[in-house]
């Protein structure tokens, strides 16, 4: 595999970082994980807005404009010959000066890295036995809105995922409510409306969510952002979750209880994989 570094392709065993770079030391940093379908990056104008943003906000120099970015990232999958994959950029601080100070990091560290595509269902969604972790989220965390290189409360939910046999974890947040999964966001139906959690449930705005969104909307089905329990989240009619790498994924048990399926998932899922083709 051939991976883009700090202006270089190189084999991905030679795609090394320094032990004093910031994102390995502290997570200083953020990262993108963009869809490829037929060799091209979906939504990459969205996933570069919520960069650019993240880079701004911990302000993080970005080495690269949008389309110079955007055209590294198509000749790494060009170089790899993977037309369907998944592709990561992973922007960090760089090397500075000892302890949390970011001063004198001012040389950005850069990688694009490629990965096999997860099989996905095409005519039905995958279906995920969730479970509801331990972990708590803040209420409108200002970091949620990116994608940090810190992850610990994810890392946390999918380690007690891994423990229970479940294929997701579940965060609620500070207030109760529940408000994503650990790499996903989430979206359940009441009678023939969908609903997903508010961005100031401490959610990540996330790119698949929006693209639900959209289809929704062009096939006119309600669709509206709301807070719910875990109580509540037990009895809808459905449950599905949105994520890059698989699209839509529907909720097939919670914490061992089975769930109910929504004709609605399954279409807005067949709706979803006909953008790639």
């Amino acid at each position: 595999m051939i991976t883009f570094l700090n202006g270089k392709f190189v084999a991905d065993e030679r795609a090394v970082v320094s032990v004093f770079d910031r994102g390995f030391l502290y997570g200083d940093g953020l990262f993108e994980t963009i869809r490829i379908a037929n060799g091209r990056l979906f939504r990459w104008r969205e996933h570069w807005k919520r960069l650019k943003g993240g880079a701004e906000f911990l302000k993080i120099r970005l080495p690269f404009g949008r389309e110079e970015l955007r055209r590294l990232a198509g000749q790494v999958v060009a170089k790899n010959k993977m037309p369907e994959a998944i592709l990561r950029l992973t922007l960090s601080r760089g090397v500075g000066t000892r302890g949390y100070s970011p001063r004198k990091a001012d040389r950005p560290t850069l990688a694009i890295t490629l990965h096999p595509a997860p099989k996905s269902g095409v005519e039905k969604p995958v279906r995920w036995k969730l479970m509801v972790s331990s972990v708590r989220l803040s209420v409108d965390d200002p970091l949620a809105r990116f994608k940090t290189s810190n992850k610990l409360p994810q890392i946390l939910a999918r380690a007690e995922a891994d423990a229970a046999g479940a294929d997701e974890a579940l965060l609620l947040n500070t207030r109760g409510f529940v408000a994503e999964g650990a790499g996903s966001n989430l979206f359940w139906v009441e009678r023939g409306t969908v609903c997903t959690p508010p961005l100031t449930a401490g959610i990540l705005p996330g790119v698949t969510r929006a693209v639900v969104g959209e289809l929704c909307r062009r096939l006119e089905i309600p669709i509206i952002e709301k807070n719910i329990r875990l109580k509540e989240l037990s009895h809808t009619d459905g449950v599905f979750l949105t994520l890059t790498s698989l699209g839509i994924v529907a909720g097939e048990s919670l914490d061992g209880k089975e769930l109910k399926q929504s004709p609605l998932v399954i279409r807005l899922a067949e709706r979803y994989n006909r953008l790639f083709f």
